[in-house]
This record gives structure tokens, sequence and C-alpha cells, in this order.
């Protein structure tokens, strides 16, 4: 077996119920305050995960079964640390299903030559969500600042807005048909919500918006907080 099949080996995370055992051993590992352990339990930990072991050993190491040392090692605090195990298990699955780009904020169109262009040569996997707009009309930037709002929530969504005069349909959009919101993927028209606040309340807010697209099934899964997020919120 050449030498990069044996690193690959050393690498790659295991799926198997013994990979997964392996796995969260080397993260336990990774993730404990070596330099606060008692002498007796750091030296323990330096034989665990010794690196001057040769490839043959490490495979050993990593495939035994768990002392009882090793056990008392690692069960201790294992809440907090399996919360940020599993969410680095989710982050990882998360990435490998993520494709696309991914956008910030809303983006303002200022032609139709620039609302054609982002419908038709977006990536294939981007949903885009244009709204278009008219000063003064009610309900218009009341949508204009929830999408402000979901932009932050679903970077892998394009949102964008345009005025009604400069797409250069304002006779297609007039006052009673605005605010509009129009949904694309691939160039494919998915949604076409003409005066979309009618199916709002009066006062409406970014998580109402979110819920009629996703009743269409519009909106990708949201993206994943961060560790940091989870570990502030665990502290309150």
């Amino acid at each position: 077996m050449s030498n990069n099949l044996i690193d690959m080996e050393e690498t790659v995370t295991h799926t198997g119920p013994k990979g997964v055992i392996n796995d969260w051993r080397r993260f336990k590992l990774e993730s404990m305050d070596q330099q606060n352990l008692p002498p007796a339990k750091r030296e323990l930990l330096r034989q665990m995960s010794s690196p001057s072991k040769s490839r043959d050993d490490t495979r050993a190491n990593l495939n035994r079964k768990m002392s009882v040392q090793e056990y008392e090692l690692l069960k201790e605090e294992d809440e907090g640390c399996l919360k940020k195990y599993r969410r680095r298990c989710m982050q990882e699955m998360h990435d490998k299903l993520s494709f696309g780009p991914k956008f910030e904020g809303v983006h303002d169109l200022d032609s139709g030559e620039a609302f054609l262009e982002v419908i038709e040569k977006e990536h294939h996997t981007t949903v885009v969500v244009v709204h278009i707009y008219k000063i003064g009309i009610k309900g218009c930037e009341e949508l204009n600042n929830c999408l402000d709002c979901l932009a932050t929530e679903y970077p892998t969504v394009k949102f964008c807005r345009i005025d009604a005069v400069a797409s250069g349909a304002a006779e297609r959009f007039s006052d009673e048909f605005l605010p509009t919101l129009l949904v694309y993927k691939a160039g494919e028209l998915l949604g076409n919500f003409l005066a979309c606040t009618q199916h709002l309340n009066e006062e409406f807010f970014a998580t109402d918006v979110e819920a009629f697209l996703n009743s269409y099934g519009l909106l990708p899964e949201k993206e994943l907080p961060g560790m940091d997020d989870e570990e502030e919120n665990d502290i309150e």
C-alpha cells in the first residue's frame, strides 16, 4: 500500500460504529485543555495521542478497545464536548451538501438589463428572489426591510430589488400590483406574487415573509448557526 493511501486512511473521517468512536476519541483529545490537567492524566493523554508512533502502531491504536483509564479521562465533561462534536459533524455534512455561491445583503438592480442578467446568468442551484417596488407604495418599504433580514438568514439565496420604473416594465407592474415578488431558479420562474402583501397581515415582519415563501417551498434550509453561537446559548 502506498504512503499516500496510508495518509488518506489516517485523515479520513470514519462513518462505521468503530470509526465514529475513534473520530469522537480524537475530537475529545483535541478539545481538552491539556495544560490544566493533572500530571497523571496529561501523561495518559500524551500516550494516547503520541505522534512518534509508527503508522502501523497508530492504526492499531485507533482500532483497539478503550482502556479504563482512557474512559475515565474522556467521560469527564462529556456533555459540553459532545455538543461541540455533534455540531462539527452536522456542519461537515451541511458543507458537503451545500453548493453554489453565497451572497451578502440585498442586491439593488438599476436596469432591466441587470434584471435579466441576474435571472439568466446566476448559478443554476441559486434561488433568486426579486422584489419589484415603487417608492411611496404601501408595503414596499416594509418588504425591503424584511428582505434585508432574510438575506442574512439565507446567504445562498440571492435577494434583489428593482424600482418598477427602472425595470422598464412600469406599465406591466402598475401601482396596484406592487409590491411584487418574483422567484427564479436556473432561469425558470417559480413564483410570481403580484401585490404580495395582500397575502400578509397589515403589519408584517421578516418571519411572515419567510413563512409565506416557505409555504410554496421556495426557500432552502437555513444555514446552521456557528459553534460559537451555540456555546453562547448554552452559557445563557
